[in-house]
Formats: C-alpha cells, structure tokens, sequence
C-alpha cells in the first residue's frame, strides 16, 4: 500500500501545473479568443475572456473545433464565421430537411 501511495504521489509532482498544462481544447479556445479580440478590439467591445469562450464552445466537441477553425481561417471575415457557426438558431432550417 505504501508503494502504491509513493507512486501516485510521484505522478502529482510530475504533473504540469498552472500555464504548463495544455490540452488540445484549450489551445483552440486560445487560438478564438485571441482572433475574436483583435476584431472586438478595434470595434471597441470588452475582450472576451476564457471562461467565456468556454461557455461559448461547450457543446461543441474537439474534432468540430478543429472544423470550425479551419471554415473561420478561411472565411473573409473572421468573427462573422464564427458567431455565425456557433449559433444554433442560424442552422434550423437546414437540420429540419429528411435528408
């Protein structure tokens, strides 16, 4: 048991803690957040921070991020693919159809 406890408590040492933990989802919601406030910035809004953009994008999977950034890299403007993609209301009429 004492070799168990030496052992898991080696792992939380070794683990990554405060800005060097990094996961996949919070590289893209950094990767939105730092395109949408350049836009919002010259419009003169409030930067949207990180537990916002996690609000924002919290239904949404990782593998439809990566979608989502590469339709938003794409499109002319930037913020205006992105809120229109992630608003479900703009996407009813296309989900209603049978096929």
């Amino acid at each position: 048991m004492e070799e168990v406890r030496k052992e898991l408590e080696a792992k939380r040492g070794a683990a990554p803690t405060g800005r060097k933990r990094l996961t996949e989802r919070g590289e893209l919601m950094r990767f939105f957040t730092r395109h949408l406030n350049l836009s919002r910035a010259e419009a003169g809004h409030e930067p949207i921070t990180m537990p916002r953009m996690g609000k924002i994008l919290e239904g949404i999977p990782t593998a439809d991020l990566y979608y989502l950034q590469s339709v938003c890299t794409k499109a002319k403007n930037f913020s205006k693919k992105f809120w229109w993609e992630v608003d479900p209301k703009k996407h009813v009429k296309e989900n209603d159809q049978p096929f």
